[in-house]
């Protein structure tokens, strides 16, 4: 009982266990029960699983919301949207990544779902790194704040630039370094085939476990820009871990549905170079125009929500206005 209710990172210890076995639960069930089998997930069930895990994330929030207060509630929803959204950016990665490599989506989400867990595993650590930074050195905030507008500002001018994944420095190491078969083994990440010199069996990858890489990879880069963006809204690591896997939880859901639409929401990376742009701006404006006061939660989350629906509104618009025009 006295473990239980000790400190870890400034929460006490069940709320962490409370947490990790709901991220368990749902892996388990996703994979062990919803996909036993590789299947292409269609654009209705796609929609479906994507409410479903929005609305455990929604009521996760609220059982923050009412255990630990309005504030650090604020804060989760906060960091949760931001998240999202930015989450849809690598959705569009995660897209050409499976085209490269020509995945079919029936092995698409078996490999989603492996990524996650690699995702929850890689943020953990990045997260955990950042919270020591910032219990060290609080000036640490300041460069990410920094690094927030200065991403937000080269997104704004390279959001048309398409991704070369040809040229991933991970996938051109793999090449050099580890056999791998040219086509692939059902749902496999690794399979036998012969040596092509001595002709006996060994082991290779398959392109879905060199699809899984790159994602991983990709994520990581991602993460660069999404960590910090949810530092910038609270230095609470219960409230940061939370709210980032919650939003990447759903992002294998939401997936399927976003893939088939990705032409539409082309406008969108303008929106999230602006929200991460703001992020970091209102650190200096919170610490230097505000006499250290902390900005309200309720701004940080109203800003968001606001950016992500004109990004979204616009896109839809924009893109019917040149598909008319095209026709």
């Amino acid at each position: 009982m006295e473990f239980l209710f000790a400190d870890w990172l400034g929460t006490p210890a069940w709320f962490w266990l409370a947490f990790l076995t709901i991220v368990v639960a749902l892996t388990a069930f996703d994979l062990g029960f919803l996909h036993k089998e590789d299947r292409e997930i269609g654009i209705a069930e796609s929609l479906k699983l994507s409410l479903f895990y929005i609305g455990v994330a929604m009521l996760f929030g609220a059982w923050i919301w009412f255990a630990r207060g309005p504030e650090p509630g604020m804060e989760y929803f906060t960091g949760y949207f931001i998240e999202k959204a930015l989450s849809i950016d690598n959705v569009f990665v995660i897209s050409l990544i499976f085209t490269y490599f020509a995945i079919p989506p029936r092995y698409q989400y078996r490999a989603l779902l492996w990524g996650i867990v690699g995702v929850i595993v890689l943020r953990g650590l990045m997260i955990g790194g950042g919270a020591v930074l910032l219990h060290e050195a609080y000036w640490v905030l300041y460069l990410f704040a920094i690094f927030l507008i200065f991403t937000g500002v080269k997104m704004l001018f390279t959001a048309d630039k398409p991704m070369d994944i040809g040229n991933n420095p991970v996938l051109r190491f793999i090449s050099r370094h580890i056999r791998v078969t040219p086509e692939l083994h059902g749902e496999h990440f690794l399979a036998k085939m012969p040596h092509p010199v001595t002709g006996k069996m060994m082991t290779a990858a398959t392109p879905l476990l060199l699809a899984l890489i790159v994602i991983n990879f990709a994520d990581l880069v991602f993460a660069v820009d999404s960590v910090p963006a949810i530092f910038a809204i609270t230095t609470d690591t219960f409230i940061v871990y939370t709210s980032n896997i919650m939003a990447i939880l759903g992002l294998r859901a939401l997936y399927f549905a976003l893939a088939a639409m990705v032409h539409r929401f082309h406008y969108l990376k303008y929106a999230l170079a602006l929200i991460l742009v703001y992020i970091g701006a209102k650190i200096f404006v919170a610490d230097f125009l505000m006499d250290g006061g902390k900005f309200p939660p309720v701004w940080s989350l109203g800003v968001t929500f606001a950016l992500i629906a004109g990004g979204v509104g616009w896109s839809l618009w924009k893109t019917r206005q040149e598909a008319r025009r095209a026709a």
